[in-house]
């Protein structure tokens, strides 16, 4: 290595670095641009498609200072925190932390609030489709039984299907109105109701007895998705046990004996361990909760 430096110089080694990351760049240019697009302002087009799902209306101004606000206003003020008691070296490590999640952490959240109404659509489903299957019996129509369905069963359920009526009531055929709501709550018996809605639509049937025999199906697995639930739910408490167990113990000994751990947080190598420490905690709490967790 001493030989090389002395053979092109340290100006030439600059020189050879700068031109492989133009060439690396150059090359994959496209890759970057997209995944730059998609960490910055593809994060806040998903938040605001999947609010949109969730029928909250946002300014996308907003939610870039709220980005901002959680990922650079966050590790600014970490900084200036830890800046005030004189650990400048540790308040910049624990900033680029917050900011990376601060900027990370929304989409997270909002994927949570958007399966658990999904959740609660599922559940739903079965009061809703009897509603449906009774108004077909007594002699309305598919949109006038749909319209049953949204004056007397409560959100998300009378969301999802008002704006299906409404997409019908503006001219869009009924059975593309099923369709988008697949898309928009795409979820197993969803699919089964909308295929056989638009199947039976096409070469006729009794809806009824179909939407009875849906029921049947979606309540068995409702009590079989419970009895998983209750299954894993000793493993996903495992699995969050494990993962604030290191913090409980950091905060025991830092109370009880703060000169203990002191290096850890104003030491570059003890800063260093305890950033790889959190990754893997992180990891590993992420690796038990994918093998409790069973796929449909």
């Amino acid at each position: 290595m001493s030989f090389f430096l002395s053979l092109i110089g340290f100006n030439g080694l600059v020189i050879l670095i700068g031109v492989v990351l133009f060439a690396f760049c150059y090359k994959y240019s496209v890759g970057i641009f997209d995944f730059i697009e998609k960490q910055t302002m593809g994060t806040r087009t998903y938040i605001l498609e999947k609010l949109d799902l969730l029928f909250i209306e946002i300014a996308p101004e907003k939610i870039t200072y709220g980005l901002l606000g959680l990922s650079f206003g966050s590790a600014a003020i970490i900084i200036i925190i830890f800046g005030l008691l004189g650990k400048w070296v540790l308040g910049f490590v624990l900033g680029i932390i917050f900011a990376f999640i601060g900027f990370k952490l929304p989409r997270p959240i909002i994927n949570y609030f958007v399966a658990k109404r999904v959740k609660e659509y599922e559940l739903q489903m079965v009061d809703g489709l009897t509603l449906l299957a009774n108004g077909l019996r007594a002699g309305l129509s598919v949109p006038q039984s749909i319209g049953m369905v949204v004056d007397e069963m409560p959100a998300p359920l009378s969301q999802e299907f008002n704006v299906m009526l409404q997409q019908n009531r503006i001219g869009v055929p009924l059975e593309e109105c099923f369709e988008n709501l697949a898309k928009r709550v795409p979820t197993q018996d969803n699919d089964m109701f909308v295929s056989s809605v638009n199947i039976l639509r096409e070469t006729g049937g009794n809806l009824a007895e179909v939407f009875d025999t849906i029921v049947d199906v979606i309540r068995e697995r409702v009590r079989l998705k419970q009895k998983i639930d209750t299954a894993t739910a000793q493993g996903r408490f495992q699995g969050m046990i494990m993962a604030a167990m290191p913090y409980g113990i950091l905060i025991m000994y830092g109370s009880s004996d703060p000169e203990a751990i002191e290096r850890m947080f104003s030491h570059p190598v003890g800063i260093l361990l305890f950033i790889v420490a959190t990754v893997l905690d992180i990891v590993g709490t992420m690796v038990i909760f994918k093998i409790v967790q069973i796929k449909d």
